[in-house]
C-alpha cells in the first residue's frame, strides 16, 4: 500500500486527510462512532474567549451538491474548552488542532495566551475568514493589511506550536492574502472556508437561513477551492491546506496535485462521520492503482499547460 505519511510544519501525520473546523464538534462527539486515531488529525469548532450562543435557526439548508450554513461559532469559549475538553483530546494519539476566531485583534490574542499555556495541541488555525458573523473575521480575511495585522499578533504570542491561517475565498486576488499571511509569520495556509451565498423559499418570501445569509460548501465550491489552493501554492513557500468540496480519496488527489500538503474534510462529515478515515482509505486505493509509492509524490505536480 502507498505511504500516506505526511510532513506539516514539523508535524507527522499519518496520512493527509484532517477534518476541518465546525464540522467535527470537539472531536469527542464522534469518538464512538469513528477510530479518531485513524485520522490524520483534525480541527476543533472555532473557540472564542467567551462563549457564544450562535445564530438564530434555522441553521442550516440543503442546496444543489452542496449546503449552507450559518450556526455562528457557538462554541464554550476557550476557557471551558481547556477545562473540559482538552485533557480528553490530549490522550489521542492524533493531531489536534485548535480553531481560534475573535471580533477584535486582542481576542485571538487571548485565545491563543490561554492555549499557549495548556498542553495536547499540535496547532492552531486562525479564522479571519467566516462569513457568518456580523463582525470580525470576515473583515480581516478580505483585507490584506487587517490580515497581516491579526496574523502578526498572533505570531507574537505562539512559539510552541504551528500557526495556520485560514483564508477566505470571499476576495478578489487569493494569492495577495496567501502572501500577506506569509508575510505576517503564518506557518501555513487553509483555504477555502465557505463561500458566502444565501438561499430564498419563494413561496414564505423569506430566506431559508434564519441569519439571511450562509456560506456555501460542498462539492459544488470544489472548482472554485482548486483553482484557489492552487494559487495560493504558487505564491507562497509554507505549505497548503486544501478544502472545499472534499468527499473522496479521488479529490485528495486533486487537491494534492494543486499543491496542497494536506486536506480538510468538512460537509461529508455530516452525512457520513466516517467520511475522514474512509478517504483516507480511498486515497491509498487510488495511489496503489496508479502506482504511486507516497501520497507526497503528488503534491504541486499538476501538468498545466
Amino acid at each position: 500500500m502507498a505511504d500516506l505519511t505526511t510532513q506539516l510544519c514539523g508535524l507527522t501525520l499519518k496520512n493527509p486527510v484532517l477534518a476541518s473546523s465546525g464540522t467535527f464538534g470537539y472531536g469527542l462527539e464522534l469518538d464512538s462512532i469513528l477510530d479518531l486515531n485513524a485520522l490524520g488529525g483534525f480541527v476543533v469548532k472555532g473557540l472564542s474567549r467567551e462563549p457564544i450562543a450562535g445564530n438564530k435557526a434555522p441553521r442550516v439548508t440543503e442546496t444543489a451538491s452542496g449546503m449552507l450554513n450559518s450556526i455562528g461559532l457557538q462554541n464554550v469559549g476557550v476557557q471551558a474548552f481547556v477545562r473540559e475538553k482538552l485533557p480528553k483530546l490530549a490522550k489521542l494519539d492524533t493531531a489536534v488542532f485548535a480553531n481560534v476566531f475573535g471580533y477584535e485583534p486582542d481576542d485571538y490574542v487571548e485565545v491563543l495566551r490561554v492555549l499557549e499555556d495548556a498542553e495536547g495541541l499540535a496547532g492552531y488555525e486562525l479564522n479571519v475568514s467566516c462569513p457568518n458573523t456580523k463582525h470580525g473575521g470576515m473583515q480581516f480575511g478580505a483585507d490584506p493589511r487587517l490580515l497581516g495585522e491579526v496574523v502578526g499578533l498572533a505570531r507574537r504570542v505562539v512559539s510552541k506550536r504551528p500557526l495556520i491561517v485560514k483564508l477566505s475565498p470571499n476576495v478578489t486576488d487569493i494569492a495577495l492574502m496567501a502572501k500577506a499571511a506569509e508575510e505576517a509569520g503564518a506557518d501555513a495556509v487553509s483555504l477555502i472556508n465557505t463561500v458566502q451565498a444565501m438561499a430564498v423559499d419563494a413561496r414564505t418570501r423569506k430566506p431559508k437561513i434564519g441569519a439571511g445569509m450562509a456560506g456555501l460548501s460542498g462539492p459544488a465550491v470544489k472548482p472554485i477551492a482548486l483553482r484557489m489552493v492552487y494559487q495560493a501554492a504558487q505564491a507562497v513557500r509554507v505549505p497548503v491546506i486544501g478544502m472545499g468540496g472534499v468527499a473522496t480519496g479521488e479529490d485528495v488527489a486533486e487537491f494534492l496535485l494543486c499543491g496542497a500538503a494536506a486536506v480538510q474534510v468538512g460537509t461529508a462529515s455530516f452525512w457520513d462521520p466516517k467520511s475522514p478515515v474512509r478517504i483516507a482509505g480511498e486515497l491509498n486505493r487510488f495511489l496503489d492503482e496508479q502506482g504511486v509509492r507516497a501520497s507526497g509524490d503528488l503534491v504541486d505536480r499538476l501538468e498545466m499547460p
